[in-house]
């Protein structure tokens, strides 16, 4: 169907010890393999060896959606165990050391690692991304412009990354901010037509910066690989219904902007600027954080944000079938993120037990909450 808004869901995960549940510096080939024996080319590699890649098959359906993330995981996981390994789902891993990275071999990431220097090797961190396949007849790009506005809000309900390096960050999503030290990333520029931003792609390429669009690693771009319009926003959701929650909302988004081509279609520099500094404030609070506005109305919430938004984007919901899904968004925000969560079990045993063992009990409840 022309208008059924096919999407996939692919999770990046830290690869560690079963054990101690610290990260690996190197990914061992025998795993890798057995586990591309199990579920083919849904696994991949990540640029450093301590991460790894699954992605769904399209879908139309969220619950079979829903089934296949969780296939996955456990499929993942169980080979992983059978090489004295587990998975963490989380935009950062509480106590893993940047500088103890190590590259994943292969002529991309070799030209990557070799432009990017230490910003690279930085990049121990994981997300969610979530493509949507729109209509033949509309622009990715178009969409990708009038989607922006809600940028923030996807970042506050996916917040996973609250440690960096043994330490509590003061954020509820440090990913971002150290993914950002990357060139061609956060919000994108205001191109509104595909046009705009095939001019700028031919100008990298004809500098010989980069080879292709993939090198572009904005908040939300136009796939290469893929006919879609993809989020790269979120952490990674240590909760798989957190991710199919998420994917909802930025599937259902899809469809409105389809269906009225005049929302959001006035976005300025001011806009932008705003989108900027909420995405900001969603990093460092969460769905606690407020965001500014355009209306000159103060201060808004997320929970009143989502709320709004809802209200918006049930209908398209609904027409999908994924209006349970996109409700979960609103239990997100009512028991909190993942960051939360990490934040409620550090605390508590870090009055009792110490910093170092509260870090402990973190990784434990992130390598158990991520096969839930």
């Amino acid at each position: 169907m022309p208008d059924d808004y096919k999407f996939g869901i692919e999770e990046e995960f830290f690869l560690v010890d079963a054990e101690t549940k610290s990260v690996t510096t190197t990914r061992p080939q025998a795993f890798f393999a057995a586990v591309k024996k199990e579920i083919g080319e849904q696994v991949t590699g990540e640029m450093l060896q301590s991460q790894m890649e699954i992605a769904t098959l399209p879908h139309t359906d969220m619950a079979s959606a829903t089934a296949e993330l969780k296939f996955l995981r456990q499929t993942v996981a169980r080979v992983a165990a059978q090489h004295g390994l587990g998975i963490l789902a989380a935009g950062t891993h509480p106590t893993a050391k940047w500088e103890e990275s190590i590259q994943s071999p292969g002529e991309r990431y070799d030209a990557v690692m070799h432009d990017l220097q230490i910003t690279g090797q930085r990049n121990m961190l994981c997300g969610l991304h979530v493509h949507v396949e729109l209509p033949q007849e509309e622009d990715r790009v178009d969409i990708m412009y009038r989607m922006l506005p809600y940028l923030p809000l996807f970042v506050a309900l996916s917040t996973s990354s609250p440690f960096w390096q043994s330490r509590r960050t003061g954020m509820k999503g440090y990913r971002l901010a150290a993914y950002d030290e990357l060139p061609r990333t956060g919000v994108p520029e205001l191109f509104r037509k595909r046009e705009e931003f095939d001019a700028y792609i031919e100008a990298l390429t004809n500098a010989g910066i980069i080879d292709d669009s993939s090198y572009v690693w904005w908040a939300i771009r136009p796939s290469l690989k893929h006919p879609t319009l993809e989020l790269r926003a979120p952490d990674s959701c240590t909760f798989v219904d957190d991710s199919v929650a998420i994917a909802a909302l930025y599937r259902s988004l899809a469809r409105m902007l389809c269906k009225n081509p005049l929302q959001n279609f006035n976005i300025t520099a001011v806009t932008r600027a705003l989108i900027v500094e909420n995405k900001w404030r969603a990093q460092r609070y969460g769905i606690h954080g407020t965001f500014a506005n355009e209306k000159g109305e103060g201060a808004i919430t997320v929970p009143a944000m989502l709320e709004d938004v809802l209200e918006e984007a049930m209908p398209h919901a609904e027409a999908l079938g994924c209006a349970s899904e996109l409700g979960r968004c609103r239990s997100i925000v009512g028991a909190g993120t993942s960051a939360d969560a990490q934040l409620a079990v550090y605390e508590k045993h870090e009055r009792k037990e110490g910093g170092e063992l509260a870090l402990s009990a973190v990784t434990d409840w992130l390598a158990t909450a991520t096969l839930q």
